[in-house]
């Protein structure tokens, strides 16, 4: 279904596949990872209320994911030399309005910014960039792009709380925005050079409104968006779970942070789940599984080990949801208007991470509790599961893949 690469040598596609690496580090460790810790100071210094300040951010991850419509169209037509430059210069005036803003319409006003400049350097228009010039083997470089770029938490939650110590928020977000602009705009501007491949033309005879408006479209969107609500619900309220089942602060911290070490070890096996499953099975048994965790999770009681090892295998189950969501346009679809339709799918999925962050502790005030609350996202995920079966087109044989 992928069309061959040709237009990058073998030496152009390390190319690309190392920039996007590094500019999706630092891009979602600027943009998205310095946030959190910077909120407190920024709450602190300000008097604004932690709430004010997260709704400001995210309205930048709301109008990213409506900017990634259009850029998703521009996507297929230029590729993604010139919408991740703009994206990259766009980001530096934004990071720097968030650092100077004295008032809360200019603090939100910066962040509107952000989120237009998100929408044209995060994932989406990386995994476009790949599944296109990286033809048949696209999902050994998504794998090691998203592995790579999951570190970016690791990387600038403590280089920025190191930052704070030493600055106050204002100078370290200008430092950020030094750095944000010293590496993407450059490395986009010249590290994606090279001729955009065109796909086969019978992926490009589809057309994109027809596959937007189908069945199966509709329940592949309605499916990752309620996966990765789940997901994304259960990351940020797994520590008040763990502390309901009795566990230290201390222990709750290191489960979650071990759930990242699982989601690495998940998108590790991508490769192999690719190889051996088809396309709906694929789906069905991912988002199963993160629904299964998920309900374990709220019943186990203990022993912490148990509990721990349980939020590994959910943080694996989310790693590799985020390669499933990159790799579904081009395995139902083809690449020819992966751009377009992939940023349709990730708009729902940006909107459900953008009301994770608050949404579980509401849903814990109605429920009585984060184990109900996790029940809830379990069911929620099974019902993503179900749904994903149905997504698959007709001509779409169910068998493992042999080109990767």
């Amino acid at each position: 279904m992928i069309a061959e690469p040709g237009a990058l040598s073998r030496a152009g596609l390390r190319r690309v596949l190392i920039v996007l690496c590094v500019t999706e580090i630092v891009s979602w460790g600027v943009l998205y990872y310095a946030f959190p810790v910077l909120a407190p100071g920024i709450a602190a210094d300000t008097g604004w209320s932690v709430s004010t300040i997260t709704a400001a951010f995210s309205l930048g991850l709301v109008i990213s994911a409506l900017v990634g419509i259009p850029a998703g169209r521009w996507l297929d037509r230029w590729g993604p030399r010139p919408v991740m430059t703009i994206g990259s210069v766009l980001a530096v005036p934004a990071v720097l309005g968030i650092a100077t803003a004295r008032s809360l319409p200019w603090f939100f006003a910066a962040w509107a910014l952000a989120g237009i400049a998100m929408g044209g350097v995060l994932y989406q228009p990386a995994f476009a960039a790949l599944t296109r010039w990286w033809g048949p083997r696209h999902v050994t470089a998504l794998t090691v792009l998203t592995l790579l770029a999951g570190l970016s938490s690791t990387i600038f939650a403590p280089s920025t709380a190191a930052l704070v110590e030493r600055f106050e928020w204002r100078q370290t977000y200008l430092v950020l925005a030094v750095i944000l602009a010293a590496i993407t705009i450059p490395a986009h501007l010249f590290g994606l050079r090279g001729a955009w491949p065109q796909p086969p033309p019978h992926e490009v005879e589809q057309d994109p409104g027809a596959i937007a408006r189908g069945r199966p479209f509709i329940l592949l969107v309605v499916a990752i968006g309620l996966a990765t609500f789940s997901a994304f619900a259960v990351v940020v309220n797994q520590i008040p779970l763990l502390l309901e089942h009795g566990l230290s602060m201390t222990t709750a911290a290191w489960a979650l942070g071990l759930g990242g070490v699982g989601q690495v070890l998940g998108r590790f096996a991508y490769g192999l789940i690719t190889r051996t499953t088809g396309v709906r099975t694929r789906g069905v048994l991912i988002i199963g599984a993160g629904a299964v965790t998920t309900a374990l999770m709220a019943v186990l009681p203990g022993p912490a080990a148990l509990l721990i090892a349980v939020g590994m295998l959910v943080g694996a189950a989310r790693g590799i949801l985020t390669l499933l969501q990159a790799t579904s346009i081009s395995e139902r679809w083809g690449s020819a208007h992966y751009g377009r339709l992939g940023g349709l799918l990730a708009a729902p999925a940006m909107f459900a991470t953008a009301l994770a962050p608050w949404a579980g502790a509401a849903l814990a005030d109605v429920l009585g509790g984060y184990a109900n609350v996790f029940l809830l996202l379990a069911v929620l995920a099974a019902v993503a599961a179900i749904l994903i079966a149905g997504s698959v087109p007709a001509p779409v044989r169910e068998k493992a893949p042999t080109t990767d």
